[in-house]
């Protein structure tokens, strides 16, 4: 089973950025060992590239549309999570606005993501909707959040070839 490990986890100021660092490693199997870790704030530009390379096939879900039965495929919001861990250790979410729709059938959230660099931070946002007659996991607002959620990462570039792939 893949999973991130932990290096470890250093004060910001020893390696330049005011901020509490953490340091994962690729994906693996293997246990780490607590070490200090260097390279942890990058520019921004670096961190961009890291987000835009394609994410492996065995990291993708596949579901079916439930309106027509075609297949979306996705990245599940705690592997997205995971990938912000790994290249973006600073990141930060949040939730900025809870709609519920006019006749209380759907609600709709804001979600904003910001990456800090050790020279800009720069934030995105993106809404995520659900139906709240929708039971099949988790309740409405964790759903819209959660596709909020990875959507603000597709505005940087996370996971935004699976949509060129629907296109063609």
């Amino acid at each position: 089973m893949l999973k991130l490990r932990k290096l470890s986890r250093v004060r910001g100021g020893e390696l330049g950025c005011g901020r509490w660092n953490r340091c994962y490693s690729k994906w693996s199997d293997e246990v780490a060992e607590e070490a200090p870790s260097s390279g942890i704030c990058r520019p921004l530009s670096e961190i961009l590239k890291e987000l835009n390379k394609k994410v492996p096939d065995s990291l993708i879900k596949t579901r079916l549309e439930k309106t027509d039965g075609f297949p979306i495929r996705y990245i599940p919001w705690h592997v997205v999570n995971r990938i912000l861990n790994l290249h973006a250790p600073e990141w930060s979410g949040e939730v900025r606005n809870i709609t519920y729709s006019a006749d209380a059938k759907s609600v709709s959230v804001v979600y904003r993501v910001t990456l800090y660099g050790t020279d800009a931070e720069i934030f995105r946002e993106s809404t995520g909707t659900a139906s709240v007659d929708d039971t099949s996991y988790g309740d409405p607002v964790q759903k819209a959040e959660a596709m909020a959620f990875r959507r603000a990462c597709a505005r940087f570039g996370l996971g935004l070839h699976l949509y060129h792939e629907e296109a063609s």
